[in-house]
């Protein structure tokens, strides 16, 4: 592969999906898309570049789904999943009596792990949650998480990461040696193909935002980009959860880390926001 031809692929995934692949993971190029050049029987990823060039839609497809990083686990993390049960929904559900209505959107939900966690831990709640709604967003890029999210279906090595037995033998059902997740979890889930770099602010408002371990893959202008429009479908006083290793200071005027919580985002004018100073104070610290 000549270095154009790498410049090229690069290129088209920066176009299509926002990953900035820089000139030293081209390793990282050329690990993930083998499994794609012998699927199509093509002799070398300048064969690959060259089909892309043609508009070869099957292939942009299956790059696409090769290059996204879909590392994902049940409860991963665990903070968040806390967060999510001791302060976002006990808060949201004194805020939301009389609308009656909470919506939740997971962007890139890879092959289902957090929507459905999520789900789970709202019918641990569904006492305080009497009158209201729980709506949950499901979104992806990739067509093929999706479906593999949609089915619900995971070996015993994916259920044996992160998620409590308790809930395993309550929620799920096995199914040969696969685990298949009870319907009632997904039936408050809307699952949806969509890519983060175009319009989605039809989809909002949205009480609750998970863009977990996704901007670190963007580069700086896209960060802001995304950051701006996710702010954009966040109520006023929803909250935003982002990666450990990602952050909105220096990238948004508009969403401000909250007063208490890590990896915890709200709108800079929100009450439960650090003050404009203190969010300087830590950027230049």
């Amino acid at each position: 592969m000549t270095e154009m031809d790498l410049a090229f692929i690069q290129q088209f995934i920066l176009q299509r999906t926002g990953i900035l692949l820089t000139p030293e993971k081209r390793y990282l190029v050329e690990t993930r898309l083998d499994p794609v050049i012998r699927s199509f029987q093509l002799p070398s990823l300048a064969a690959l570049a060259t089909k892309l060039k043609l508009g070869d839609k099957p292939l942009e497809t299956a790059v696409i789904d090769a290059i996204t990083t879909n590392e994902t686990l049940f409860f991963r993390d665990k903070l968040p999943f806390e967060l999510f049960q001791n302060v976002m929904l006990p808060r949201l559900i004194a805020a939301r009596k009389n609308t009656g209505r909470i919506r939740i959107w997971c962007a890139a939900c890879s092959t289902g792990q957090e929507p459905y966690s999520l789900s789970m831990i709202i019918d641990e709640m569904k006492t305080q949650l009497t009158g209201i709604t729980v709506e949950i967003l499901a979104t992806d890029i990739s067509e093929k998480v999706l479906q593999l999210a949609k089915n619900g279906v995971y070996s015993q090595f994916e259920v044996q990461r992160g998620l409590p037995i308790r809930m395993l033998m309550k929620h799920f059902k096995q199914v040969g040696t696969r685990w298949q997740i009870d319907p009632a979890m997904g039936e408050r889930i809307q699952y949806r193909s969509l890519n983060l770099l175009q319009p989605f602010k039809a989809l909002g408002p949205f009480d609750i935002i998970l863009c977990r371990n996704v901007l670190i893959y963007f580069g700086e202008a896209t960060k802001r980009d995304v950051l701006d429009r996710l702010g954009d479908v966040l109520a006023p006083d929803g909250y935003l959860m982002l990666g450990g290793a990602e952050t909105v200071l220096g990238l948004s005027k508009t969403l401000s880390p909250h007063r208490t919580e890590r990896s915890l985002y709200v709108h800079t004018n929100s009450p439960e926001a650090h003050s404009v100073n203190f969010a300087r104070t830590r950027l230049s610290a």
